[in-house]
């Protein structure tokens, strides 16, 4: 059961890093600006942990042509999934975006069916659909006015729905490239794929910057102070990330992963005062229910 550890070590550091970089947008830099800011300080920490785990440990293993063609899907797809959450953060229908963005669970569990040839039991994928309506509940803002389809289709579900399917793209590309890895623990393959993603990304941004907007990059040198704690947030949340999927299939570390809106709520109530509507508490129950079924099909 370490997998749930890391996944929650995972959704904690996300949530900081989405914090901070909603900061970023917010203040000086692009939607791209803001993306490439998480990979170019993660990178190179990356690296060095990669190095010095390999070197510590004395593992090594050959690289597959398959690692690459997972690898360098699951990393682009990222850096689009990336840019359509910092894009959503500056629209009004935030709430209802970030619900189309967790279809990525039910997305990525069919998704890993037809490209890894991965399983469910009955039992997961009960706790996947018990989970959705509990999303919809904690994410559905209760202040929101006008006909329903006025909230439903708009830029932000749409932003929401593609860095959902983009996400679950990504996230079954990296169990495909640390599972295709022949040697190592799940540890070394995981960080060995990070390590690797990483780098891709920060050469593809730093290519699209340079060409489609000069001066962004020296906004993200300039803005360190922020920028560097994505990074780290970044690096920490990654590699509890992979070391998840190098464990359990992606469906259900992203299914346990959705316990984010759960903690965000808790959070809110314990140190702010915030008060749970009925609505939110019923969102909490379906929520914490499809969490421990999920656990409990492992």
């Amino acid at each position: 059961m370490i997998w749930v550890w890391v996944t929650l070590g995972a959704v904690v550091a996300q949530t900081v890093r989405f914090m901070l970089q909603k900061q970023l947008r917010s203040a000086t830099l692009s939607t791209a600006g803001a993306t490439f800011a998480r990979f170019i300080y993660s990178a190179p920490l990356v690296a060095l942990l990669a190095l010095t785990y390999a070197t510590v440990t004395g593992q090594g293993t050959s690289v597959p042509a398959r690692f690459w063609a997972f690898a360098i899907a699951g990393g682009f797809t990222q850096i689009l999934a990336t840019m359509c959450v910092v894009a959503l953060f500056t629209q009004r229908n935030f709430a209802v975006g970030l619900t189309f963005m967790k279809t990525e669970v039910l997305i990525a569990a069919l998704l890993s069916i037809v490209l890894l040839g991965e399983q469910l039991p009955p039992l997961a994928w009960v706790a996947l659909v018990l989970g959705l309506p509990g999303i919809v509940l904690l994410s559905d803002a209760p202040a929101a006015t006008g006909p329903w389809y006025r909230r439903i289709v708009n830029r932000g579900s749409g932003l929401g729905l593609a860095s959902g399917l983009l996400f679950a793209v990504s996230s079954v590309g990296y169990r495909g490239a640390s599972t295709s890895l022949p040697d190592g623990d799940a540890f070394f393959r995981a960080i060995l794929t990070l390590a690797c993603v990483t780098a891709f990304q920060v050469v593809t941004m730093t290519l699209w910057l340079v060409w489609r907007e000069p001066g962004q990059i020296t906004r993200v040198i300039r803005a360190w102070r922020i920028a560097g704690l994505v990074g780290l947030t970044s690096m920490a949340g990654s590699t509890c990330w992979f070391v998840a999927f190098t464990l359990q299939t992606v469906a259900l570390v992203k299914g346990v992963g959705q316990i984010e809106l759960a903690l965000s709520l808790l959070v809110g109530w314990a140190v702010f005062g915030e008060r749970i509507t009925a609505r939110e508490a019923k969102g909490l129950v379906l929520l914490t229910l499809s969490v421990v079924l999920l656990v409990w099909a492992d």
